[in-house]
């Protein structure tokens, strides 16, 4: 395997699971365990390819130019939806067979499609982040972020997840199978074998989790502070600016709770992976080490859902849900609306209102 060929390591002498004597693809969990698994990622990877997919339904099937929120979620679906087409099939059907089943071949693949869509869906959060931090915070610049602007932050997005997915398949790290055997992912366990292991998982644990989950942090705890030191000036603003204002937090909301829901899902496995990186070897029972990891693959599944259950609450807080439930036309629109901050249909609804 890559960078194996510097012995220099805390732990001189120590051999990887997969390089051990035996199947490295043989499950090592229980036939019911493996079932179990199998049935819950299966309700998981339908659920997450349906929500996202009916998300980029709805987006091609839009008349009008997608504003720049509208973008970056239609990007975020994207890589969600990606990410359960592409793995959560392989997964699936080695659980039901108690093996991993594609080889040495498939499992780069699953371990290279896994890490692409999952960073390039944390990109895309911190870059929606980004955007909510200067148009709450920093209003003269948030004004002037245009279409253009976040067609260029896609490119970088793409370029950044396919960079850092690429590298293990060009001899800087590896992927290799997981301890339980029928999942792949990064090979952590260069750490224990090696400096130059070390620096590939410290280098990828700072640029692909700690320094995105730093600025998404930092962003939403400015934005906390900023709204709550301008309560009393968003008191004098008129109609129109207070309407504008209240649909910023809102959207402000949705993206904090999808950012909460990703890293709740994505930091336990983190928290496994740099203790078997650079913990004690083979610190983590194998019976442990699958719980994160099925949370993990999880996460595509919240996006959705918040979406809805965003929708829902602002739909029955404008009028009662049965009013709603029956309004298809408004219906078929609003699903993505709680998602985009289309400003232009909540200021058509609030017109007549203002002109009454």
């Amino acid at each position: 395997m890559a960078l194996t060929g510097n012995d220099t390591s805390a732990h001189p002498g120590y051999v990887p699971h997969y390089l051990l004597v035996g199947d490295p693809f043989a499950s090592k969990l229980s036939k019911e365990a493996d079932i179990v698994a199998a049935f819950y990622i299966l309700v998981v990877g339908i659920m997450s390819a349906t929500g996202n997919g009916y998300v980029i339904y709805t987006t091609i099937k839009r008349k009008t130019k997608l504003r720049p929120p509208e973008i970056m979620t239609f990007n975020l679906a994207i890589f969600d939806f990606g990410i359960s087409v592409t793995g959560k099939p392989f997964f699936v059907i080695s659980c039901f067979s108690h093996r991993w089943l594609f080889g040495w071949a498939g499992c780069r693949f699953y371990g290279w499609a896994g890490f692409f869509f999952g960073v390039g869906s944390l990109i895309t959060m911190t870059v929606v982040s980004l955007d909510r931090y200067l148009k709450i915070c920093h209003l003269r610049y948030g004004t002037w972020l245009m279409r253009h602007h976040a067609f260029l932050c896609l490119v970088f997005v793409w370029l950044y997840a396919g960079f850092w997915a690429t590298m293990p398949l060009l001899g800087w790290g590896s992927y290799a199978p997981e301890p339980f055997g029928t999942s792949c992912t990064l090979d952590w366990w260069l750490a224990q074998t090696s400096v130059a292991g070390q620096s590939f998982v410290m280098v990828i644990l700072f640029f692909c989790l700690v320094f995105p989950t730093g600025i998404i942090v930092f962003s939403y705890v400015m934005i906390i502070f900023k709204v709550k030191s301008s309560a009393k000036e968003v008191s004098h603003f008129d109609t129109r600016n207070k309407n504008n204002h209240t649909i910023e937090i809102k959207l402000t909301k949705v993206a904090m709770l999808i950012c909460a829901g990703f890293l709740v899902a994505w930091i336990p496995y983190a928290v496994v992976s740099v203790v078997s990186a650079f913990g004690e070897p083979d610190s983590v029972p194998i019976s442990v080490s699958v719980i994160p990891t099925l949370l993990a693959k999880s996460a595509a599944m919240y996006n959705p859902i918040i979406y809805q259950l965003f929708d829902l609450k602002n739909t029955c807080t404008k009028s009662s849900c049965c009013k709603f439930l029956k309004n298809q036309r408004h219906f078929k629109k609003s699903r993505f609306y709680t998602i985009s901050g289309t400003l232009k249909d909540r200021a058509s609804v609030n017109k007549p209102q203002n002109e009454m």
